[in-house]
């Protein structure tokens, strides 16, 4: 019997050489990785560092990459420019927070006059319709305090107005708030590498103004494109009606203004809520239909396509179609990430080099972060080069079939048909696995039923929705855009059935809380090394991408509150009890879901375990926690309110600043302690109470510097 050959220590060391031999040509695709890591560096530090840091490490990269020349090894050549990639992409990120730094409204300010010019018109809140306002003036504020771009939400009665409107208007500002939760999404960090230095509501409907002055050419600019890209967005939905307008014009022009809410959460619930966000889809089906449709033109004209390399030509037409689609998008950072990798993939077309490759790709994601080194905290930069990069590593595994000649034409088609339907499957799936980590991380939700509706509506979107978008806002400013838009309007209601019916399966969505920080990250670079690496080792990055599914969940706390005091939810079991249903809903059903937790919005489920008026809540015996809470901000407590609750609670919160030296609960909170901490999660530790405040979180950086929630 002959004896089993066991792997010897030099037989493991010699195949991982060998795989390691493999890279030898794929190791500059992790220069955008380092990159990125030094970017995500300087984000999570919990302190600002000094300005000259980032000066100071231009030397210290210039000299790693010089030293590269006079090195003997391979390997210290790449841990070289790898090293100068991850402290130039600090650098970067220090530079870019130096260069937008913009004063930002101060806390609890009075209703203030503001004149302003209308930038454009943002998407629409919870709370209504909102502009984006470069103001002139702020009441008394001088121009060294006042921000350059403010968003006010308008009154639900008032009148949209046009990009370029001179206004006058009654509103109440405060800066961009803090996370909804310790941890979780920070609006005040886009807002400021947006230049958005308060946010505000509208007291009174906002007048227009005769316009006394003219604003920098720049900002002319950009009203007037966003004048035009408003009037086409009026002029779709006029056509195609709000039920279907809305959603063609948001895929058309950005602006989200008249999409119905249902169809909103009946997308999401499908998994096609990235159809409304202008990204790569949008953009590789703009591109790819200007290119093809170019190419073809050349093919047909012999005389042309004897004397210019019809590729080429399409590729200078794809590259107009990506610029003109940009700019009629308003350029959201999405959109302006997938217009650079487009714009990648033409540029090797002209350059005669592969156009769909992981190193053009790697070109794409270093020119992203170089440009917005932010974008590697943003959910969409992290979902769309995970996916982009696996998809192209799928596209380099692909079997390429052998053709075969003189094939009967109807065999020819099923054969055709087959291989279109198993790639449409293995793109959807590779797709979905690929950000499904991040979607479960950043949104907690995940759509049961996903994979089915993408490719269900992926033939529509292609063939008939984007190509009829396209030409529609071509043709309109001619009058022949009717066609085409009724085309795609056509497309878009069959979308909506595709979305509602996989909504309203059972369990179409699940709801899964976000796991530890450390996961992501993790995640990332296991779905980056499965990509990137060449040879059978690549399968051991699957497991640790999928990190977010394994990993242990925290305990949820037992309570949360908003970062003003306003609102306070409960954890009883599974479900979230809101003590005020009517206020911060958003953020506590954003807490909720996070921590997996089901909410419970009306005042029956309130009232069945805490006593509460318009003032106070007090617990009752089914409480799961003995909390108490007040509202009140500049009345008194009725007497003996205040005395009453301190004796029924273990837990008080105040969203005043008084903190009465008689209150015997066991942790007291007030409004001082929310405008030092923000929102807040208390935990049940032992006997005592541990609380997590948003800010200690945050840590101190120029976007959280100066908050004040009152």
């Amino acid at each position: 019997m002959a004896a089993v050959a066991h792997p010897s220590l030099a037989r493991v060391a010699g195949a991982l050489a060998d795989q390691v031999g493999r890279q030898t040509d794929r190791w500059t695709l992790w220069t955008p990785v380092a990159l990125g890591l030094g970017c995500a560096l300087y984000f999570g530090l919990p302190r600002e560092p000094q300005s000259l840091v980032g000066w100071g490490l231009l030397p210290v990269v210039a000299g790693l990459l010089i030293a590269t020349r006079w090195s003997a090894w391979r390997a210290l050549t790449i841990v070289l420019v790898l090293s100068a990639c991850a402290l130039g992409g600090f650098a970067v990120a220090k530079w870019r927070a130096e260069s937008v730094k913009a004063p930002v409204a101060p806390a609890g300010a009075r209703p203030q006059w503001v004149e302003a010019w209308v930038v454009d018109v943002a998407s629409p809140g919870q709370g209504g319709q909102r502009l984006l306002l470069a103001p002139v003036s702020i009441g008394d504020w001088s121009p060294a305090v006042t921000p350059i771009r403010i968003r006010v939400t308008l009154r639900p009665d008032a009148e949209l107005l046009s990009p370029g409107d001179p206004v006058r208007l009654l509103a109440i500002l405060n800066p961009p708030p803090p996370p909804a939760s310790p941890g979780s999404y920070d609006f005040a960090r886009d807002a400021y590498f947006e230049s958005v230095g308060a946010v505000g509501l509208a007291l009174r409907a906002p007048q227009r103004l005769a316009a006394d002055t003219v604003p920098p050419w720049r900002l002319r600019l950009t009203m007037r494109i966003n004048a035009v890209r408003w009037a086409l967005t009026q002029r779709i939905v006029d056509t195609l009606g709000p039920e279907t307008g809305g959603l063609a014009a948001a895929m058309t022009t950005g602006h989200e203004a008249f999409i119905p809410r249902e169809q909103v959460e009946n997308l999401r619930a499908a998994g096609l809520a990235h159809i409304v966000s202008i990204s790569g889809l949008h953009m590789a089906i703009v591109g790819g239909f200007a290119f093809a449709a170019a190419r073809l033109a050349v093919a047909a004209w012999p005389w042309l396509a004897l004397r210019v390399s019809g590729k080429k030509v399409a590729a200078l037409f794809g590259l107009a179609a990506v610029g003109g689609y940009l700019v009629l998008s308003g350029a959201p950072p999405p959109a302006e990430r997938a217009a650079i990798t487009a714009a990648v993939a033409f540029a090797a077309i002209l350059a005669d080099r592969q156009a769909i490759s992981l190193h053009a790709l790697a070109l794409a994601a270093m020119a992203v972060l170089l440009i917005h080194p932010e974008a590697v905290t943003e959910p969409g930069f992290q979902m769309s080069f995970a996916a982009t990069a696996a998809l192209v590593a799928l596209a380099e595994i692909w079997p390429r079939p052998v053709r075969e000649i003189d094939v009967p034409w109807p065999i020819r088609l099923t054969q055709a048909a087959a291989t279109w339907i198993l790639a449409s499957i293995a793109v959807s799936f590779i797709a979905g696995l690929a950000t499904g980590p991040f979607a479960i991380q950043h949104f907690n939700r995940v759509s049961t039923f996903g994979l089915f509706a993408n490719l269900a509506v992926a033939p529509i979107s292609s063939f008939l929705m984007m190509p009829g978008l396209a030409l529609g806002a071509a043709l309109t400013p001619f009058g022949l855009g009717q066609a085409p838009l009724e085309v795609a309007g056509w497309s878009i209601s069959l979308m909506n059935q595709v979305a509602a019916i996989t909504a309203g399966a059972p369990a179409a969505q699940v709801v899964v809380p976000s796991a530890p920080d450390w996961v992501l990250p993790v995640s990332f670079l296991g779905l980056l090394f499965a990509c990137l690496w060449r040879g059978h080792l690549r399968w051991i990055g699957i497991p640790v991408a999928c990190a977010v599914l394994w990993a242990p969940r925290p305990s949820p706390p037992d309570i949360w509150i908003s970062a003003d005091g306003a609102a306070v939810a409960v954890r009883d079991g599974k479900d979230a009890v809101l003590l005020r249903p009517d206020v911060k809903l958003f953020g506590a059903e954003l807490w909720a879901r996070r921590r997996g937790l089901t909410p419970l919005a009306s005042e029956a489920d309130r009232d069945s375990r805490f006593a509460c008026d318009a003032w106070s809540c007090a617990p009752l015996a089914a409480s799961p926690v003995q909390l108490a809470a007040a509202w009140n901000v500049r009345r008194p407590l009725k007497d003996g309110r205040l005395e009453a609750l301190c004796a029924s609670a273990e837990i008080v919160v105040l969203r005043n600043d008084f903190r009465p030296e008689t209150c015997r609960a066991e942790l007291l909170l007030t409004g001082l302690d929310f405008a030092q901490g923000g929102s807040a999660e208390i935990y049940r530790a032992g006997s005592g109470w541990r609380v997590v405040w948003a800010q200690s979180l945050r840590g101190r950086r120029p976007w959280t510097w100066g908050y004040d929630p009152r």
